[in-house]
């Protein structure tokens, strides 16, 4: 009788079968395979936005910032085409030796006046063109492909074309210039001639694409603020002054830094248009760019050391574009 108590007493303390009851209130939690699913789950949200930029910066690394940092090193030492396991260590004295170049210096000037040639004319040519393209055109999307036209079209083609557009005896330009009474030109002999040729390609490749880049920022200006300026009595060019224009400020500043940037690496164009002779800018190194001179010390001197300290010395510049544009950048943000 006593067993049976005992045992009905065991039995009813728990579910049938003898399985002992869990307290109120207790919770069994997940099992293991649900604690393994929700830690994926964590590791899933924290750490997948890395694994999709990862390779971004691994092909950064290897492509971008090991080329710099050795050209940065390279710089520091004299290597020369011919043993470019062999080198020497001397310092500064590639940058010294860069100061006392008078080509280095000409190269500067020729890269600066023709960055000046070929920007201004572009950015309003494509600032003019994006307030054509702003109002209701015919055949609007038309036009706008037609814009991106140059952009598309490959550094060699376009500037194997100009080339004999400006053909000293047999050119286009000559030939225009002949009919309206003007002795004919020697374009790539001339220092100004043989830049604003240069100039005039870079102008011709790049203006639709910046004006494509102003028709998207106007299109962002908020329509009643040209219906304000409308009921004030204000003319088209009016509205372009004191209402299009203030809202570009920052695209414009943008297009700047952007065009000054590629100034600064100009190099298809000007090598194409000198020739068999290119890398030297002309006879007289007239229209020898920055990046032209960097070809011509490495490639043709057979100097790597002295390349590399002309690379570091235009990612100097560069380094101190980026400085202004972000200091004008600050102070237009202020301004408003």
């Amino acid at each position: 009788m006593t067993t049976t108590a005992t045992a009905a007493r065991g039995t009813g303390a728990g579910d049938e079968g003898g399985t002992p009851r869990r307290p109120p209130g207790h919770d069994p939690g997940p099992g293991r395979a649900g604690r393994v699913r929700s830690r994926l789950y964590r590791w899933d949200v924290r750490y997948s936005p890395y694994a999709f930029v990862a390779p971004f910066f691994l092909f950064f690394a290897a492509f971008g910032l090991f080329p710099l940092l050795y050209t940065g090193w390279a710089s520091l030492h004299r290597v020369e085409l011919a043993a470019p396991d062999d080198m020497r260590w001397v310092g500064l004295r590639n940058y010294t030796r860069l100061l006392d170049d008078d080509f280095f210096w000409n190269a500067l000037g020729n890269t600066f006046t023709i960055g000046v040639l070929s920007t201004v004319p572009q950015l309003l040519m494509a600032l003019g063109l994006a307030h054509l393209l702003h109002y209701r055109l015919r055949a609007a999307n038309f036009w706008r492909v037609a814009l991106l036209t140059p952009y598309a079209t490959s550094v060699a083609a376009a500037t194997l074309v100009f080339v004999l557009l400006y053909g000293r005896d047999y050119g286009m330009v000559n030939w225009a210039l002949g009919a309206v009474g003007i002795d004919a030109v020697d374009w790539q002999s001339g220092t100004w001639t043989s830049q604003f040729a240069v100039s005039s390609i870079v102008i011709w490749r790049w203006t639709g694409y910046n004006a494509l880049i102003y028709l998207a920022a106007m299109q962002a200006v908020p329509d009643d603020r040209y219906e304000s300026a409308a009921l004030d009595g204000a003319s088209r060019w009016q509205q372009f002054r004191h209402v299009t224009v203030p809202a570009l400020r920052p695209t414009i500043l943008f297009t700047i830094v952007v065009s000054t940037i590629g100034a600064t690496q100009l190099f298809g164009e000007p090598l194409l248009f000198g020739g068999a002779g290119g890398q030297k800018g002309g006879a007289s190194h007239q229209f020898q760019t920055l990046g032209l001179y960097l070809y011509e010390q490495g490639w043709f001197s057979f100097h790597l050391g002295r390349a590399c300290a002309v690379a570091w010395t235009m990612f100097l510049i560069l380094l101190l574009i980026a400085a202004v544009n972000a200091t004008l950048a600050r102070r237009l943000r202020k301004s408003h």
